[in-house]
C-alpha cells in the first residue's frame, strides 16, 4: 500500500480543500494567517508535500468556516 501522501482519495481531500479556500475568495497566506502558520505550511500541504493529519484538517475546516463532514462527503462524491 503506497504512502496515504500519494493515495487518490488523499489527493481528492486536498484538492477538496483548495477548491473550498479558492471559492471562499482566501489566499494561502489568508488561510496560514487564520491558522497562525507559514504560508509556506498551506502551499505544501496543496502541494501534496506535507500530509495534515486529523486534527490539522480539523483546524484548517474551522479556519475555512465548513464542516468537516463537507469536505469529506466532496471527497466521496469525486471517487
Amino acid at each position: 500500500m503506497a504512502k496515504s501522501i500519494y493515495d487518490e482519495e488523499y489527493r481528492r481531500l486536498i484538492n477538496a480543500i483548495r477548491s473550498t479556500r479558492k471559492e471562499a475568495g482566501l489566499t494561502q497566506q489568508m488561510l496560514a494567517d487564520r491558522l497562525g502558520r507559514p504560508q509556506s505550511f498551506v502551499a505544501k500541504v496543496e502541494g501534496y508535500e506535507r500530509r495534515l493529519d486529523i486534527v490539522e484538517f480539523l483546524h484548517v475546516c474551522r479556519a475555512l468556516g465548513v464542516e468537516p463532514a463537507s469536505i469529506f462527503a466532496a471527497v466521496d462524491r469525486a471517487g
